[in-house]
This record gives structure tokens, C-alpha cells and sequence, in this order.
């Protein structure tokens, strides 16, 4: 073997030893990036590999590396937006369940305040001859009282209306926003 000969083997030796290198730095990387939870990008990954972005081009190996730690990092990340999407949509339904309760009750509750009002007008207007001038004052006092209530009541089924609504508007968009994430985890990567 002649000394030009050998001196190439040896630059071809320390070629093939610092690509290598460079693979295991890249792998580390990616590595780290990935518990991190930082982005898995080309040019992260050259520039904490201490490598060019046109070597993690250039080399099948490390393209593949960070191409496999990019689709991985795509799939987690639309696991936990899918994740945080569901838990939204289920906390805002459980909301809207709540209200549409209380909605029913308080219109049952306005029904029954009316139906007793109703009640005591028919006895005041039934018996006012037989009563006298301080049991009439008395009934006419719990007559405003309850229709204070029944004011109180409707405004309370109004307030509730309204938080429903805004509810039902919260579920829609998070069905919206939940669609869209389907629609970019089925997508193909680009």
C-alpha cells in the first residue's frame, strides 16, 4: 500500500467515524427535544447536533431520523389537542346540562308562584265581604310579595335563558374547533 494510498483510508476512516458521530449527536437530539416537548425542527436539530442542515439533508439516515421525530411529535401534539378539545366540549355540555335543570325549575317554580297568586286574588274576591279591612291589607301584602317573587323568578329564567344560550354557542365551537383538529390529524403530513 503506498502513503497516498494509506493517508486516503485514513481520511476515508475519519469521514465515516465523524459521520457516524454526528448520527449518534443527532439521535441525542432529537431525543431531548422530544421529552422536552420543544420543536422537532431541521434546523433545530443541525444547530443542537452541531451539524449543517444540508448534512441532515444529504444523508438518508438523518433525514429519516428527524422526519420520524417530526411525524411523531405531530402525532402527540394532536393527541393532547384532542385531548384538551374533548375535556372543553365535556366541561361546556356539562354546563349547559346544569342550566337547561335550572331553567326547567325555575319555569316550574314561576308556574307555581302564579298559580298561587291566582289563588289568593280568587279568595280575596270570593270572600272581601266577609274579611276584614287588616286580613284584606295582609293578603294584598302577600299578593306584592309574590309577585316581587315572580319578577325575581322570571329574571332569574331570563339570566339562565341567556347562560344556555351561551353554552349551546360554546359546545358549537368546540365542535368546530374539535372537527378542525380531526380534519389536520387525518390529514397527510406535509
Amino acid at each position: 500500500m503506498t502513503a497516498s494510498s494509506h493517508r486516503t483510508a485514513q481520511a476515508l476512516r475519519a469521514r465515516s467515524q465523524k459521520t457516524e458521530a454526528s448520527f449518534v449527536r443527532i439521535k441525542s437530539v432529537v431525543d431531548q427535544l422530544a421529552k422536552s416537548g420543544g420543536p422537532i425542527t431541521v434546523a433545530a436539530v443541525a444547530r443542537r447536533a452541531d451539524v449543517s442542515r444540508t448534512f441532515l439533508y444529504e444523508h438518508t439516515e438523518a433525514r429519516t431520523i428527524v422526519a420520524e421525530a417530526i411525524r411523531r411529535a405531530r402525532g402527540l401534539r394532536a393527541q393532547t389537542d384532542q385531548a384538551q378539545c374533548e375535556a372543553v366540549e365535556a366541561s361546556w355540555r356539562e354546563r349547559a346540562l346544569n342550566t337547561e335543570e335550572a331553567l326547567k325549575n325555575t319555569n316550574v317554580e314561576v308556574v307555581n308562584q302564579r298559580e298561587r297568586i291566582a289563588e289568593l286574588l280568587g279568595q280575596i274576591a270570593a270572600l272581601q265581604g266577609e274579611w276584614t279591612d287588616a286580613d284584606v291589607v295582609g293578603i294584598t301584602s302577600a299578593n306584592v310579595a309574590l309577585q316581587r317573587e315572580v319578577r325575581a323568578l322570571t329574571a332569574e329564567r331570563d339570566r339562565l335563558t341567556r347562560r344556555l344560550a351561551a353554552a349551546r354557542d360554546n359546545a358549537r365551537f368546540a365542535d368546530k374547533r374539535i372537527a378542525a383538529l380531526e380534519a389536520q390529524i387525518t390529514a397527510p403530513p406535509t
